[in-house]
């Protein structure tokens, strides 16, 4: 009975939602996380009487037809890029991006990743790095004595040093992509650019098409309790009503069986 076949993608079609739920949950306090949602698209289907053909000599067409689907797959887990709650915390190396852009990590390999947690630091050399202690591009060096870092909206990296004298350390940059929700997530926060994404468009912070940086602040993830936890219950209630039909379908293939 092909009932329990298509039920049983169903199933798990919506064991695969519950895991994209539970990770978007579990990562709830990570941040700059960007939630992720399931979509889904139907099988190929079984064309019984297909519509559009002539069903009478005098060419009488067939207006609907007879298709049996045969389930449902999982087409994609889109990443939703919107904007996440921007929350102060009042550490002068925590930067957040108010709107479009990703700051631009140097990983171990040579390869460039991006993201949007800038929770900065500083490493033994003075260097502004992210908590896994990758170099943040361009490349700033805070020196040791350094005073009251100031990072301008625009990327404005400035100090005072011992003289009590404004020093200009660098600009930072960020990056944007024409498709960001293409980015391949890599964990650690970071995303790599892929052909899907498009090559990263770089420039400064409050730049046309850039978003601007606020410092001693950090994005939050954009994950809402509340829809995560309406998207659960709408996903246990599918995957429920799925197992019963795997039920009614075992109790009509044991009525047929039982017949004399």
């Amino acid at each position: 009975m092909k009932a329990l076949h298509i039920a049983a993608t169903g199933m798990r079609a919506q064991e695969l939602n519950v895991e994209v739920i539970s990770n978007n949950v579990a990562n709830m306090r990570t941040t700059g996380y960007k939630r992720q949602r399931a979509d889904f698209q139907d099988l190929l289907y079984q064309n019984l009487r297909r519509m559009g053909t002539t069903s009478s000599a005098s060419g009488t067409i067939v207006p609907t037809g007879v298709q049996i689907g045969s389930g449902v797959k999982t087409a994609a887990t889109a990443r939703i890029m919107s904007q996440g709650n921007v929350a102060p915390t009042g550490k002068e190396l925590d930067v957040a991006v108010r709107g479009e852009g990703f700051f631009q990590i140097d990983l171990p390999d040579g390869g460039t990743a991006y993201t949007r947690d800038g929770s900065f630091e500083r490493d033994a050399n003075g260097q502004l790095v992210t908590i896994d202690g990758y170099t943040v591009q361009p490349g700033i060096v805070i020196p040791e004595d350094a005073r009251d870092i100031t990072i301008s909206a625009v990327g404005e990296v400035q100090v005072l040093d011992a003289n009590n004298a404004i020093q200009v350390l660098g600009q930072l940059q960020i990056a944007r992509f024409v498709n960001k929700s293409g980015l391949e997530a890599i964990g650690d926060n970071l995303f790599l650019e892929t052909e899907s994404s498009g090559a990263a468009v770089v420039g400064n912070p409050g730049d046309a098409g850039f978003g601007d940086l606020m410092q001693k602040h950090l994005e939050m993830a954009n994950v809402e309790a509340v829809g995560e936890i309406s998207d659960l219950i709408a996903a246990q209630r599918a995957y429920e009503m799925n197992s019963r039909i795997i039920k009614a379908a075992d109790e009509m293939s044991a009525t047929t069986s039982n017949l004399r």
